[in-house]
């Protein structure tokens, strides 16, 4: 009950912003209309000047650049607090920091990957722990081997693999290059970061199935 209430709050407090640039908008269009009719509206006397064309011209092009960039400040408005709600929903769905949700988020789509695919890429291989090391060797996050991260990064040392930073971006990228290697094909990638590119291709061409489980964990069950 008492996330529900923060939830909501969170919300109203989120769309605050976008009712306000919205009313600014409405009364931005509202004063382009007005201007424009004035020539109309206003009668012509002896001491009524009224504006000139190039005077009219220059305030509808003023106002409609204050249009245009409350538009630009709306998009970016929705699309940090779809950014906010999309953190919130992480962290709560994987129990993790928000700092960690953020940054898995954030590195996942700069390195063109689906967050959704991210996070649970990292809840297999790792459980979000930073430390984890595997029987073989492969660190961090993501997993990732020295060799692989090398083909990146070739000055990278053991321990730089241990930040944050750095395991989920090369880790990230890793998984996008062998959708590149796979034609799109996102189980056979997976089973690629899982079993490495070239046992997979082995396997495929001697006529068999590398599937292992690794990628239904990541992907669940085909319906």
């Amino acid at each position: 009950m008492l996330t529900d209430r923060s939830n909501r709050r969170r919300k109203r407090l989120g769309t605050r912003p976008l009712l306000a640039r919205g009313a600014l908008l409405v009364v931005a269009t509202i004063a382009i209309a007005v201007l424009a009719g004035w020539g109309q509206r206003v009668r012509a006397s002896d001491d009524t000047v009224l504006p000139t064309y190039e005077v009219l011209s220059r305030g509808v092009r003023s106002l409609w650049s204050d249009v245009e960039s409350v538009r630009g400040e709306l998009a970016t408005t929705r699309l940090e607090l779809e950014r906010a709600n999309s953190i919130l929903y992480y962290s709560e769905e994987y129990q993790i920091p928000a700092d960690l949700t953020a940054a898995i988020y954030d590195i996942a789509l700069s390195e063109g990957i689906n967050p959704d695919i991210g996070f649970r890429l990292v809840r297999v291989e790792s459980g979000f722990k930073q430390r984890a090391v595997s029987s073989v060797d492969a660190i961090g996050y993501t997993q990732l081997r020295l060799a692989t991260a090398r083909f990146y990064e070739p000055t990278l040392e053991r321990e730089d693999l241990f930040d944050r930073e750095m395991n989920l971006r090369l880790g990230f990228r890793f998984l996008r290059d062998l959708m590149q290697v796979f034609n799109d094909d996102f189980h056979y990638a997976l089973l690629a970061y899982n079993r490495g590119p070239a046992r997979v291709r082995e396997i495929l061409r001697a006529g068999g199935n590398p599937a292992n489980g690794y990628a239904t964990a990541i992907l669940g069950r085909p319906r």
